[in-house]
């Protein structure tokens, strides 16, 4: 048994995306237009299933920019925003001069909680300050709650930011997380279900939005023979090559999807008989996740010797395997930790004893045994 490094979700070529590549060589697409680009747009249109319109950016966290922007939020405007998420779903509220609101997780799907979302909102108008948007997040794609995060967001004419960066595959009630925000976000990096090495994608409502978001991430270059420019642009587009890759990723979606439940599925035989570990997963059949990433809750009143997240993290550290904590929830962290929060005290609790394991869609019948002898010696 080797003891190559396990990571905790590395990227899984398909086997076509050189071939796009290459194309792109051939006919000199070096730059960040092409048919490379069209085609990944094209790609995901038609994988996502709905009328929508898709716009290849450099990445998720420039996407989440550009929707705020597409949103109407300007400085001094105030942003709803899951606090158990990555903070490349915070970030691009302070580009903005806006303020971000954080709220809590809720116990089944780990994501905004809707009673703590209009919490929030009246208090947030009772001041004189109703928010602009609302970003909920799929965590480690587990959709969130849509119909009551939507119910809530008709009932105070608040539009939806859906961040899908980490749920491109997973559906509820069998449609693609994706499609549910009045602005949708994918990311397309390293680590996730497809990559294009850095990446990232902006799904809009309208053909008009579509390109209006393009407008801007092409520096926003008006419609003249030099060049002039009326309003802020920036340089987010994605490259051909870089979406090269991606039409090859997409060739193979389904199986990484499918790959990860398996993992998914593997974790919860592996820990079924271990006294205070449970295994993150969806409260009903509505949900159908990618399981990005496997994650666990280890509750040390429960394991023997009261192991904790933080021991087994360590002790598989040893054993060169990657494993890493939930996301800190924003409200925790120093750059947001000034910002308005409220909830109670879930998403805490999950990072203080949530663990994520190697999820990746090319793990190896030999790193699944070294995580089983792992899983076996720690908790005994």
């Amino acid at each position: 048994m080797n003891n190559d490094k396990i990571w905790l979700s590395s990227p899984h070529m398909g086997g076509n995306e050189q071939a796009f590549v290459q194309q792109a060589f051939d006919t000199n697409w070096v730059a960040p237009l092409g048919p490379n680009v069209s085609g990944l747009e094209q790609d995901l249109e038609k994988y996502l299933g709905e009328e929508v319109h898709v716009g290849a950016l450099s990445s998720g966290t420039a996407a989440i920019h550009l929707g705020l922007i597409l949103l109407g939020v300007k400085a001094g405007d105030e942003v709803i925003c899951q606090s158990m998420t990555f903070s490349a779903s915070a970030n691009p509220i302070l580009y903005q001069g806006a303020i971000p609101v954080f709220i809590d997780s809720e116990a089944d799907t780990w994501n905004m909680c809707p009673v703590a979302l209009e919490e929030a909102i009246k208090d947030r108008i009772s001041k004189g300050k109703k928010p602009k948007a609302i970003i909920p997040v799929h965590l480690y794609g587990v959709p969130y709650k849509i119909d009551d995060i939507r119910k809530v967001a008709d009932q105070y004419n608040i539009p939806i930011l859906e961040d899908s960066a980490e749920a491109l595959g997973s559906s509820y009630k069998g449609r693609k997380c994706g499609t549910f925000g009045d602005v949708s976000v994918l990311s397309f990096n390293g680590n996730k279900i497809i990559t294009t090495s850095g990446g990232g994608a902006i799904v809009t409502k309208t053909k008009e939005l579509k390109n209006r978001a393009v407008f801007f991430s092409t520096q926003s270059r008006d419609n003249a023979p030099h060049y002039q420019h009326s309003e802020i642009g920036y340089n987010y587009r994605m490259s051909n090559i870089c979406a090269g890759i991606g039409r090859g990723q997409m060739e193979v979606l389904d199986k990484h999807v499918q790959a990860r439940r398996d993992m998914h599925d593997f974790y919860v035989k592996a820990f079924e008989n271990i006294d205070g570990v449970t295994v993150f997963d969806v409260p009903n059949g509505d949900y159908f996740p990618n399981f990005w990433l496997t994650s666990i809750v280890i509750n040390p009143a429960k394991t023997k010797g009261g192991k904790t997240r933080e021991d087994f993290r360590i002790f598989m550290e040893t054993l060169n395997i990657e494993s890493r904590p939930l996301w800190k929830p924003m409200h925790l962290q120093p750059i947001f930790s000034v910002y308005p929060y409220y909830g109670t005290n879930v998403s805490e609790t999950l990072f203080d004893d949530g663990l994520c394991l190697p999820s990746g869609s090319n793990m190896t019948q030999n790193d699944k045994d070294r995580m089983l002898e792992a899983i076996k010696v720690f908790f005994g």
